[in-house]
């Protein structure tokens, strides 16, 4: 099914060299890169040095900005920071097979660079438009020396959804990590202006993919592997003009807590991400009205939104043996309100 609420995006010059037009391909290997800039003010460093949180990223005002849905990093100002330069990693993840929906941009490209770093093999899901995002992702992960499978598709689609993780399965020679991540957000003042399309393709998006693409990969999964669903702090404290995007938030931890049981005799750990406001291209697309954007986040006791980077070590734990008692929990990051 393709999307009939998007206009069609320009493409635009990617960072580095970076080829634009890349099909579904996969590429491996570690090239010299130079990695898409991190924000400028405020950007952490790549030491681990004591800081301030409040002033550790960019703070409102931002630039009034929008985008048609659903969005580019590489357009926003300032440009989100998902640990291009700042993440370390460990070793955590060598040699798993990690697969990330909405990886192009936000919170899954945060995860896809951690993975990688920490020494997966890591396929991205995103839609066709997002493809000049999603180049960067591909380019970011081969330089780390790990192999990147670019899968791009609408996940609305059942069939994409089984071809997707068969994909998956096939270019990384298996499954250990799944994150159910991608969504959609479009706010509506009242339920009047919601319309039964929107409804649909919200849930489509947040809550039957994740059925469709978990049921398809459980037949890969074994005994220590990790499923990771992106909730939201919309499930517990819900916007009036988020109606549709809540309830879909609220099914994924249900959805996450109830599989959590299911899977635990088999191993395989369930367990979700609830952010808060975080600086991705869901908030100028269409997420938050235009005139919230400036002060997006200024709400939260830490005064700012959350960026990509501070949850990547996040889904790094649930995804590694670290983690090994954790199944059925929710891990909140809100910014110090709002979340479980």
């Amino acid at each position: 099914m393709k999307p009939k609420d998007t206009d069609r995006i320009s493409r635009r010059q990617a960072v580095g060299g970076m080829i634009t037009g890349i099909a579904a391909t996969t590429v491996t290997g570690s090239v010299p890169l130079q990695q898409p800039t991190a924000p400028g003010s405020g950007r952490a460093p790549a030491q681990a040095a004591k800081q301030d949180p409040t002033t550790q990223y960019p703070r409102p005002p931002f630039p009034p900005q929008q985008q048609p849905w659903p969005g580019l990093a590489g357009k926003m100002k300032p440009r989100p920071d998902h640990g291009e330069t700042s993440y370390q990693g460990a070793g955590k993840l060598k040699g798993r097979k990690a697969l990330v929906t909405g990886g192009d941009s936000g919170i899954g490209r945060a995860a896809a660079i951690a993975f990688a770093r920490e020494g997966a093999d890591v396929a991205i899901n995103y839609l066709p438009f997002e493809e000049p995002d999603a180049q960067e992702v591909v380019l970011l992960i081969r330089a780390a020396g790990r192999k990147a499978v670019a899968i791009p598709g609408d996940i609305r689609d059942e069939a994409f959804c089984k071809q997707l993780v068969a994909t998956a399965v096939a270019e990384l020679g298996g499954l250990d990590i799944l994150v159910n991540n991608a969504a959609r957000q479009q706010q509506r003042k009242s339920i009047l202006e919601l319309s039964t399309e929107d409804f649909d393709a919200t849930f489509k998006t947040n809550v039957y993919a994740m059925f469709w693409i978990t049921r398809a990969a459980m037949p890969h999964l074994s005994a220590g592997a990790s499923i990771i669903n992106t909730a939201s702090v919309q499930a517990y404290d819900p916007s009036e003009n988020l109606l549709d995007y809540a309830q879909t938030k609220a099914s994924n931890v249900a959805f996450t807590k109830s599989l959590a049981k299911q899977l635990a005799p088999k191993g395989i750990r369930v367990n979700a991400v609830a952010p808060g406001p975080f600086w991705t291209p869901l908030q100028p697309s269409g997420g938050q009205p235009p005139d919230k954007i400036p002060t997006f986040g200024a709400d939260t006791p830490l005064g700012r939104p959350g960026q990509p980077a501070e949850l990547a070590a996040v889904y790094v734990l649930l995804a590694s043996q670290e983690s090994s008692y954790a199944t059925g929990q929710v891990y909140g990051a809100s910014g110090g309100g709002g979340d479980p």
